[in-house]
């Protein structure tokens, strides 16, 4: 495995921090101020100004829809491997991922629609989104069953005619609060009487459809996520052509594992980004504090921290590049392991690196005067998102267990999970 940057990379790197000093950086207090603006005035999910004039800017500097491989559509995405350092480096901002067209959830429905939708659906929903015209929400995670199991999802598909009519109750459903949100990718069962996998399908759902309301956003820790958001959305009669279903009837756990592999190690890429940006703020307010007659970067246990930090923030870039190089060469059913070992590390690391950097801030670290608090609850919030920890930790112990047992393709009986929260 060679994870040295291609000159392509290299050049791309440099242009992408470029661009982060230049407009990301000095543009996060303006961002901040406008959700807070259109927050006192009654509506905070109003899209930001400075990430729409961003947006043009980041793609006359070549820095577009970085994300996605292997498709005609976009010429200039990058592979898995390609893409890791630009997207760690997006994700030292929260807002970044945006400005280049490469955040989520579009970023996973819109692989999804590549893969799996008919050219129709390409048209109408896929080649907006990639212009970053529209935005998109997906819908999975129920609020009245367990869904680290998916196949507990109760939520109907059900065929009447020429159309689907959808019924259910979700949550977290995430991109569904941006009022640019425009399709709905929904998994419900089409057949509960079918084979546990073959069960669910999935459908691309128009925004505007009759039957959809949304109840409620959620919060994180305080933060709603807006302008973007994760809401509670019930279903109610929702009709949809037939041909609004992706790749056919009883597909939906084929397509989730297609989808949640890259959306899983895009988050890790960003993870780390948080990470080092964590480590810094917590490095410079190390050495500019005096305490007990010397700063406080001096005390010993903050040097075992720090060197701690270090270690675990190459090791988990290494995992991640590691993965991203195998759902490249060997694809993301062989590099299924893989990709659950750095969705169970990257989180963690992230979260326990941010804790420690808002420890060395004291007072300040939870307040709004720095960003650490906010990113370690986005943090905190991956290790339930695309699958808690614990169904990762079970699906990686099952493929150790099979690898050891006397028996052949042992490793490839164990199925991976397609589960997105609690």
């Amino acid at each position: 495995m060679d994870f040295a940057y291609s000159p392509r990379v290299q050049e791309m790197r440099t242009r992408l921090l470029a661009f982060m000093d230049e407009h990301i950086y000095p543009n996060e207090q303006r961002f901040h101020a406008e959700i807070e603006e259109n927050r006192r005035n009654g509506n905070p999910w109003v899209p930001t100004k400075v990430v729409e004039e961003l947006k043009p800017k980041a793609r006359a500097a070549g820095l577009w829809n970085l994300f996605l491989p292997f498709s005609e559509r976009v010429p200039e995405g990058l592979s898995n491997l390609e893409y890791a350092p630009l997207c760690e480096i997006m994700g030292r901002v929260s807002f970044a991922s945006e400005v280049f067209n490469c955040s989520a959830p579009d970023t996973g429905n819109m692989e999804t629609l590549e893969r799996y939708a008919s050219e129709d659906i390409k048209r109408e929903w896929l080649d907006p989104l990639l212009r970053g015209e529209i935005r998109s929400c997906f819908a999975m995670t129920e609020p009245d069953v367990a869904s680290s199991d998916a196949t507990n999802i109760q939520s109907r598909i059900e065929r009447d005619g020429d159309h689907y009519v959808i019924n259910g109750r979700k949550w977290w459903s995430s991109g569904a609060g941006d009022p640019r949100c425009a399709v709905y990718i929904f998994m419900g069962k089409t057949n509960p009487d079918a084979p546990r996998h073959s069960q669910q399908s999935m459908v691309a759902v128009p925004a505007n459809t009759p039957g959809i309301t949304i109840v409620r956003p959620l919060s994180v820790f305080g933060y709603d996520d807006a302008p973007h958001g994760h809401c509670e959305v019930i279903y109610k009669d929702v009709r949809v052509p037939v041909g609004n279903i992706l790749l056919g009837e009883g597909r939906g756990f084929e397509i989730a594992q297609g989808r949640l592999g890259p959306g899983r190690i895009h988050h890790c890429m960003r993870s780390i980004g948080v990470a080092e940006r964590a480590m810094e703020y917590m490095c410079r307010r190390l050495s500019s504090r005096i305490a007990f007659g010397k700063p406080v970067a001096a005390q010993s246990i903050w040097h075992e921290r720090i060197a701690d930090a270090r270690c675990m923030i190459d090791q988990a870039r290494l995992l991640t590049l590691k993965a991203a190089y195998m759902m490249d060469t060997v694809g993301n059913k062989i590099a299924k392991a893989e990709i659950a070992m750095i969705k169970v590390v990257a989180p963690n690391m992230a979260c326990q690196i941010t804790d420690w950097a808002i420890q060395a801030h004291g007072g300040g670290g939870v307040s709004g005067d720095f960003p650490l608090a906010s990113m370690y609850a986005h943090q905190r919030t991956l290790r339930l998102a695309d699958g808690p920890d614990e169904v990762h930790r079970n699906a990686i112990a099952k493929l150790e267990l099979a690898r050891h047992l006397d028996m052949p393709g042992g490793a490839d009986k164990v199925e991976m999970p397609i589960t997105r929260g609690a």
